[in-house]
C-alpha cells in the first residue's frame, strides 16, 4: 500500500501507457509527428490525453474552450469525446504550429467541431465575454504562455457555468515552484496562481500530479 504517489520508471510509466486508456491511433501519430519537433516539451502526455477526453464524456461536455492549442493534440483528444453537435474553441497565435494538427483533425472526421482563433487569447476571450457567452461554457483548458495564466483563470472563471471545469496545466513546472531560487516571470506566476487557487471560495480544487502537474478546478 502507498501513501503518496508512486514514481514512474520507464518500465511501470509504459505499461500505464500501454493499459491505462485507449488512446487512439490517430492521436498517436500526431504525438509522433510533434515529438521530432524542437519544441516537442510542449506537448500533453498520452495519459493526461487520456484523462481529458474522459473528463469531457463523464461531464457531458457540449461546449470546450482550450487555450494553447499547439499542435493540436489535446484539441483533438476532446474533440473526439465531445457529442454531436458538441463544439471546442481553440486559442493560439501560432498558424505554424496548428497546421501541423489541422491534416488530423479532418481524417479523424471533428474539424467541424473546432473553431481555431488565431489571435491573442486574451482578445479571443474577452470578445467572447462582451458577446455574451459568460456562463456557457462546460470546460475550459489553459495550457499557454504563463504570463498571462492568471489573467485566463479570472476569465475562464466568467465563461464557465457553474459547475463547470477548469484545467490548468503545467501547475508544477518541472518542479521549478519548489525551487526558491528560481524567480523567473513565468515561475513566480505559476507559484502566485497555485496559492490563489488553493485559497480561492469561488472554486473547489485538486492539483494532480499527472504530466507537468494539473489543477482542476470546479466553479461554484
Amino acid at each position: 500500500m502507498a501513501n503518496r504517489s508512486l514514481t514512474f520508471d520507464e518500465t511501470l510509466y509504459a505499461y500505464l501507457a500501454n493499459v491505462g486508456g485507449r488512446e487512439p491511433e490517430i492521436g498517436a501519430r500526431l504525438r509522433a509527428a510533434t515529438a521530432e519537433m524542437p519544441t516537442a516539451g510542449m506537448q500533453i502526455s498520452a495519459d493526461q490525453g487520456n484523462m481529458m477526453a474522459f473528463l469531457v464524456e463523464l461531464l457531458g461536455v457540449r461546449k470546450a474552450v482550450e487555450v494553447g492549442t499547439f499542435t493540436g493534440y489535446s484539441a483533438l483528444r476532446m474533440a473526439l469525446a465531445l457529442p454531436e453537435g458538441g463544439s471546442l474553441i481553440c486559442c493560439d497565435v501560432s498558424d505554424e504550429f496548428t497546421r501541423i494538427g489541422r491534416p488530423f483533425w479532418e481524417e479523424a472526421g471533428v474539424a467541424d467541431r473546432i473553431d481555431l482563433r488565431l489571435a491573442p487569447a486574451t482578445q479571443t476571450l474577452q470578445a467572447m465575454i462582451d458577446g455574451g457567452e459568460a456562463g456557457s461554457i462546460d470546460l475550459m483548458f489553459i495550457d499557454a504562455d504563463k504570463p498571462n495564466y492568471d489573467a485566463y483563470y479570472e476569465m475562464a472563471l466568467v465563461l464557465v457555468r457553474r459547475g463547470g471545469l477548469v484545467l490548468v496545466d503545467n501547475v508544477l513546472w518541472s518542479g521549478a515552484v519548489v525551487d526558491e531560487e528560481d524567480q523567473s516571470e513565468s515561475t513566480s506566476v505559476i507559484r502566485a496562481l497555485n496559492a490563489k487557487i488553493r485559497e480561492d471560495e469561488r472554486v473547489s480544487m485538486a492539483m494532480l500530479g499527472i504530466g507537468d502537474g494539473l489543477t482542476m478546478v470546479r466553479k461554484r
